[in-house]
């Protein structure tokens, strides 16, 4: 459970103040982000009212299936079924295609003849599909399409299931740079002055120029000197529109839930999250602890669970009884043992609040399970 000298985080009072416009689902891998978030945008729309839409950049599809959506998109679409007659919210909901995305952003911001000049190069249509931190990056760029779209009450993201919850921060600022950067400028020069790149790297730089193309590959080089060139009138534009949203993040509309489960690894990265989002002047809410545990009842210790246990063992009878005080002493020791691992957390961080969401008998799967975990989050 979460350190009771935490503050408790009030979750209902997060989601009904019309002043908070995003909340991001940050954490490591496998703590229940997608749930988490799924479950919060239920509570928004039936509890509050409020028009929410869920970007899920999880390829595991649970989302959809526990809003009994056949499938979810890089469009938002309408959750039905759910208890908004009362309050007249909606929920909606969408899955991040980066390369979808990407595409998106080439039609936008050039023209048709160059779009498909774009979309033809190998170059690109590798690196949209599965470039080392284009996920994050388009994960950006559709959370500003979204909140630029302005007809959202709330948006609420879950972020990639990255190796490390730091790189939704920090792989759209590398990839901007990437884009942005000197050496694509480089590359993009001699196309502008109408000689063959190869033409202009062989006179400059001879030997080389060779070793390049033959650990790179000359087909490689032409498809990316072909890409720069198509991709001449979008330069600047990536980075602008990541600065952009990055200062969407900075502003107090938005919220950032960090969720991690009782676990050492998980509560570590949760911290290191915090210490970011400090540094960087971004508006920590609050922690989500899931998955902890409680007992039905404490009159009895642990000490004397185990101490009765071992009593009943030893007049050969009442097994049964003994069985389930053994039982409710281990229970008891993970207890204790979740406590330690969430102080890491809340002694670095004492006046952020928590709220802790107790493990579900069965894996979250339809609406009714949201709604059950968005109560729990409510505390």
């Amino acid at each position: 459970m979460a350190d009771q000298t935490a503050p408790l985080l009030d979750v209902d009072a997060l989601l009904a103040d019309p002043a908070t416009r995003i909340v991001v689902c940050c954490g490591a891998g496998g703590v229940g982000k997608t749930t988490t978030a799924a479950a919060l945008g239920l509570r928004a729309a039936e509890v509050h009212g409020r028009r929410t839409v869920v970007l899920t950049i999880d390829p595991a599809r649970r989302l959809a299936q526990s809003m009994g959506l056949t499938e979810l998109d890089n469009t938002p679409r309408q959750v039905k079924g759910i208890d908004t007659e009362a309050t007249g919210g909606e929920l909606h909901a969408m899955m991040l295609d980066m390369k979808r995305t990407f595409d998106e952003v080439v039609q936008t911001h050039t023209s048709p003849q160059r779009a498909a000049e774009i979309f033809a190069n190998p170059f690109y249509q590798a690196m949209s599909s599965t470039f080392s931190g284009t996920q994050e990056y388009m994960a950006m760029e559709k959370l500003g399409q979204l909140r630029s779209a302005d007809e959202w009450d709330l948006i609420i993201v879950d972020t990639p299931p990255s190796r490390s919850a730091l790189d939704f921060l920090d792989a759209p600022a590398r990839l901007s740079r990437f884009l942005d950067g000197r050496m694509l400028r480089m590359l993009m020069a001699p196309a502008r002055g109408g000689r063959s790149m190869f033409s202009l790297v062989t006179a400059s730089f001879g030997v080389f120029s060779r070793a390049v193309q033959k650990i790179l590959g000359a087909q490689l080089l032409t498809d990316l000197s072909g890409f720069v060139a198509a991709l001449d009138s979008m330069f600047g534009g990536f980075r602008q529109r990541a600065d952009e949203t990055y200062r969407i993040l900075q502003d107090p509309q938005t919220a950032f839930l960090l969720v991690a489960a009782p676990e050492r690894d998980a509560v570590r990265e949760a911290a290191y999250f915090a210490e970011r989002l400090v540094a960087e002047r971004m508006p920590l809410a609050g922690l989500v602890l899931n998955r902890t545990h409680e007992v039905a009842f404490d009159t009895i210790s642990l000490a004397e669970a185990e101490a009765a246990a071992a009593q009943l063992d030893a007049e050969g009878d009442q097994q049964v009884t003994a069985e389930a005080l053994r039982v409710h002493a281990g229970l008891l020791r993970q207890i204790e043992r979740e406590v330690r691992v969430a102080a890491r957390f809340t002694d670095a961080f004492p006046q952020v609040p928590a709220v802790a969401v107790t493990a579900q008998p069965a894996d979250v799967h339809d609406v009714d399970g949201l709604r059950t975990i968005g109560t729990a989050l409510a505390g």
